[in-house]
């Protein structure tokens, strides 16, 4: 008896001045759990939008459960039992749980809302998948855990064969990502296919059963996850060596002190928050999720406003009211969240590139210096190898990862003393990873000062020369590089102050 429940041919999807597919196949087996992987803009997820309906396929076939199909739309792949979870969560924030599961399928006893049997079919969603959830919740009140939940039951409630997830376990603690993998075995066990995109290699070696790898558009291979080392995938995956670090360079250490925290309070999210930051020096937050990293983060940038604290930028007191100010005096920010805070996704490149610095390319006459400010991105695009067209690419039509090296460069122009970058490789490959660890170490030793922000703890203890952990919105340790390790990492991030 045939097992193949997808079955993807010769796919090929061409965008303006771009191949984003060319000739890609994959397959997909009734209750496996199928990784595809590559580096950001490899076409994972183009094809999981062909697949889903999003994109409809310029050349290729599909066939799904053994008959060959059109899916021109995203309804279509939902009458099908096609689903996906995108890694940025689509649920309405001021709906319940039960509403957004049902959305445009409610339930109804005449005219009326059968509200009842709303709650009784979710509650069933959630029986099924053995999580304690109330239907009645508003979205806005769970954690991105069980927002998570809620798109699976929304995905299994159109009787779902096939579920696309798409970084599922990028904002999710250790603990989370267990009762995430129990589900991803339950409904494997039901015979579910499930497409499993992630760039956490240990990740795959855990749950996956077989592993696709794709790049720069094009199918590369299919190999059985137990059978294969993890170093003959990133080597697939990349197609060229790797950056290695042991650690970072000892800069920093003696240098001036370029930004200091003092009794940074804020609610009950910030708690006496103070620390220094050095020129050369790498500082890393570590922290469990909601231990109050980003929130130090947004303290500092003005984004976020503070009860109490004093911010001093190389030695002077300042006043940081909004993130104006803090450009003003040097500080650039990326981040966690690059698509709502980090970049206009609907205007082009050299725009977004070119935005925190735009006084300076005007002219005598007070005209827009558009030449520099191509020749300028297009330096930035070359320096971080920014796969796009050209620099009047629309950023949304870029990969995450390329989205990410665009906000980076946009602070590299301005030529910032701090940076603060927050997740700074959450859902990029390990590629483009390495790119980005080669230059926060070359921008360290330029004598930049950088706080980094990462749930990585190996990638905490690579590039940072001290290490600075959060509990409950206070520091409950300060570590040297020399001295840490995840073991004394995980100590401090657990422990309570007050």
């Amino acid at each position: 008896m045939d097992q193949t429940l997808v079955s993807m041919d010769n796919i090929t999807k061409d965008f303006p001045g771009v191949r984003a597919l060319d000739g890609c196949r994959f397959e997909l087996r009734k209750g496996e759990v199928h990784a595809l992987v590559g580096e950001n803009g490899a076409g994972k997820s183009t094809l999981m939008k062909v697949l889903t309906g999003v994109y409809r396929k310029d050349a290729g076939r599909i066939v799904y459960d053994g008959n060959e199909v059109d899916i021109p739309d995203t309804r279509t792949a939902q009458k099908l039992g096609i689903s996906i979870i995108h890694q940025e969560l689509n649920l309405a924030k001021d709906l319940t749980a039960a509403q957004n599961i049902f959305l445009g399928r409610e339930p109804r006893r005449g005219l009326m809302l059968d509200e009842r049997k709303l709650n009784e079919q979710a509650a069933r969603l959630f029986e099924r998948l053995g999580i304690e959830l109330d239907p009645r919740v508003k979205i806005a009140e769970l954690t991105v855990a069980n927002q998570q939940m809620v798109e699976i039951a929304k995905a299994l409630s159109f009787d779902a064969k096939v579920l696309i997830m798409d970084e599922p376990t990028a904002a999710l603690s250790e603990a989370e990502i267990g009762s995430l993998f129990r589900i991803i075995g339950q409904l494997k066990a039901e015979g579910v296919g499930i497409v499993y995109i992630s760039h956490r290699m240990d990740e795959l070696k855990k749950i996956t059963d077989r592993i696709t790898v794709m790049r720069d558009g094009a199918y590369i291979d299919t190999v059985a996850t137990a059978e294969t080392p993890i170093e003959r995938i990133i080597a697939m995956m990349v197609g060229r060596e790797l950056y290695h670090a042991s650690g970072p360079a000892q800069t920093g250490k003696n240098g001036e002190i370029v930004l200091e925290v003092r009794h940074l309070n804020r609610g009950k999210q910030l708690k006496d928050v103070g620390f220094t930051l050095r020129k050369g020096e790498i500082v890393g937050f570590a922290g469990l999720v909601g231990a109050g990293r980003t929130e130090v983060a947004r303290a500092i940038f003005g984004a976020d406003p503070i009860d109490s604290g004093d911010i001093y930028v190389h030695g002077r007191k300042v006043r940081i009211r909004n993130p104006y100010d803090a450009v003003r005096e040097g500080i650039g920010y990326l981040s966690e969240d690059r698509k709502q805070f980090g970049c206009l996704v609907d205007m082009d490149v050299k725009t977004n590139i070119a935005l925190p610095s735009m006084r300076s390319f005007v002219g005598g006459l007070g005209w827009m210096n558009d030449r520099r400010i191509g020749d300028v991105s297009a330096q930035i695009v070359e320096r971080l190898c920014v796969k796009t067209p050209g620099t009047g690419q629309l950023v949304k039509f870029l990969s995450g990862g390329n989205q990410q090296k665009v906000i980076i460069g946009k602070w590299l122009v301005r030529d910032c003393d701090i940076f603060i970058f927050d997740e700074p490789t959450r859902g990029i490959d390990v590629g483009a990873k390495g790119e980005i660890y080669e230059l926060l170490d070359e921008l360290a030793a330029q004598g930049k000062a950088i706080l980094m922000i990462s749930s990585e703890l190996p990638e905490v203890l690579r590039l940072s020369h001290r290490i600075i952990v959060m509990c409950e919105g206070a520091i409950t340790g300060e570590l040297r590089r020399e001295e840490a390790t995840q073991e004394n990492i995980m100590q401090y991030a657990t422990r309570r102050i007050g």
